[in-house]
């Protein structure tokens, strides 16, 4: 089954779909002027249309790994989370304290989700 890639760049792709699994590249926001909670909701935002582009939606979301710049923001990143997630479709979650390749970014988000069928 071949991959298929979407918004390819020279150094990754943000979406790869491969039997019927969808992987997104780490979405961060775009403006860093935000505090923890507008980064979040932003890259939620970002979250959504890309999994839409790519044929699913939030309820198919199978494994989550979150990264942020500093564990103080867990508590206002996971109010932002909590107000997004489809209910009853919570995924496996992880959640790291991590050095972020932008140092105004505050988190970054990687899914791996489901096509819809």
């Amino acid at each position: 089954m071949a991959v298929i890639r979407h918004h390819v760049g020279a150094r990754l792709s943000e979406i790869a779909i491969h039997n019927g699994t969808i992987y997104l590249a780490g979405q961060i926001a775009e403006d860093t002027d935000q505090d923890i909670t507008g980064q979040t909701r932003e890259v939620l935002g970002h979250i959504d249309r890309l999994l839409e582009e790519a044929g699913s939606d939030k309820t198919q979301l199978l494994s989550v790994q979150i990264y942020l710049s500093d564990m103080a923001n867990f508590a206002a990143m996971n109010a932002a989370w909590d107000m997004w997630v489809a209910e009853g479709n919570a995924p496996p979650r992880a959640t790291v304290e991590s050095k972020l390749a932008n140092p105004a970014c505050l988190v970054e988000v990687v899914i791996v989700a489901a096509v819809r069928s």
